[in-house]
């Protein structure tokens, strides 16, 4: 690096900071859109009341048990980290990063193949919800970190720690779902379907899982690297 480079009104370190800016409003912006897709389910579980819960305190452990909305909640917290510092590194910044770009994924893609036209009808609380949830966030995820990033950051071992949480996901899925009967989503409800093909249907999502993070990790080696905080 030139010192023309480091010196801060130089033309570089203004396009650097000018990049920087751009991606705080960006992850910013996602943050939100987790947040309010979160906040008005939990504002749908506490004024609604416990529905087939029978309580409204498992209503909400049933709310927070959802993939969805761990996946979302994986954005918000990697996007408002990144609003406040978008060059922030560390391995533990990489791996949640990675989570929350390959879960949100899962999460977009399984709702709008599988789970979109299973037909519930939802208050107009429920249907904007659904859409920051399901639609809002996954596509935002992704175009954000296409846009600014960070890049790059994802390493072998990174994808290695980043199974980790869907499959502690998994295994408190099935434990609890054996435990009282309820399953998050019909296609992983081993009560119904059987625990062979319950655990059929979590294998091909983990599969799915794997084949996005190599996607990330190849476009990692084409996409140009974004600013870093001098």
């Amino acid at each position: 690096m030139t010192a023309e480079a480091r010196t801060p009104g130089a033309p570089g370190a203004r396009a650097g900071s000018a990049g920087l800016a751009v991606a705080r409003l960006l992850h910013a912006l996602l943050a939100l859109a987790a947040a309010g897709g979160v906040a008005l389910e939990v504002s749908r579980a506490l004024t609604e009341g416990p529905g087939d819960a029978g309580t409204t305190s498992e209503r909400l452990v049933r709310l927070f048990s959802y993939f969805t909305i761990q996946s979302n909640l994986l954005v918000l917290v990697a996007s408002a980290l990144h609003a406040a510092r978008p060059a922030r590194t560390g391995r533990v910044m990489a791996v949640l990063h990675l989570d929350a770009l390959l879960c949100i994924a899962v999460t977009g893609v399984v709702y709008h193949t599988v789970l979109a036209d299973a037909g519930v009808d939802l208050t107009p609380s429920g249907d904007l919800a659904n859409f920051l949830l399901h639609t809002v966030t996954p596509v935002g995820t992704w175009v954000v970190w296409l846009l600014v990033g960070p890049r790059p950051r994802f390493g072998g071992a990174t994808v290695a720690w980043s199974v980790l949480y869907p499959l502690a996901w998994i295994a408190y899925t099935f434990v609890r779902g054996a435990a009282t009967g309820w399953y998050p989503y019909p296609f992983l409800d081993a009560g119904a379907l059987g625990l062979a093909t319950a655990a059929r249907n979590t294998a091909l999502v983990a599969v799915a899982f794997l084949v996005l993070a190599l996607l990330v990790r190849l476009l990692e080696r084409v996409l140009p690297a974004t600013p870093r905080a001098p």
